[in-house]
């Protein structure tokens, strides 16, 4: 789910560009799923994938990071500065049936 290391939670992403809509769908396989409007042309996606993600866990966009996978939909990402009980709390509030949209 979520590692600890140097003061930033890392994360296991898998996107799906082009999404009719915006939004955290959950884990599957240990791996945190967010669907994206943007197209991965030009790094749109990784952009939109930043603000989700910012946004889901009330930071700035420059706490969150793409640290592998950036030509990829299976990506790692830190959140830098977070408290990880936080992240692990707000994370527990998903599940594959209940995503979270962010429009």
């Amino acid at each position: 789910m979520a590692q600890t290391k140097e003061r930033a939670v890392f994360l296991n992403l898998r996107v799906t560009p082009r999404a009719s809509r915006a939004e955290l769908t959950g884990f599957q396989d240990g791996t945190l799923r967010l669907r994206t409007t943007a197209s991965p042309v030009h790094g749109k996606a990784n952009e939109e994938c930043i603000r989700i993600i910012a946004d889901f866990f009330g930071i700035r966009k420059s706490q969150v990071r793409i640290v592998s996978g950036h030509a990829s939909r299976t990506k790692t990402i830190a959140v830098d500065g977070a408290d990880a009980g936080e992240i692990t709390a707000r994370l527990a509030r998903l599940t594959p049936a209940k995503g979270i949209r962010n429009s």
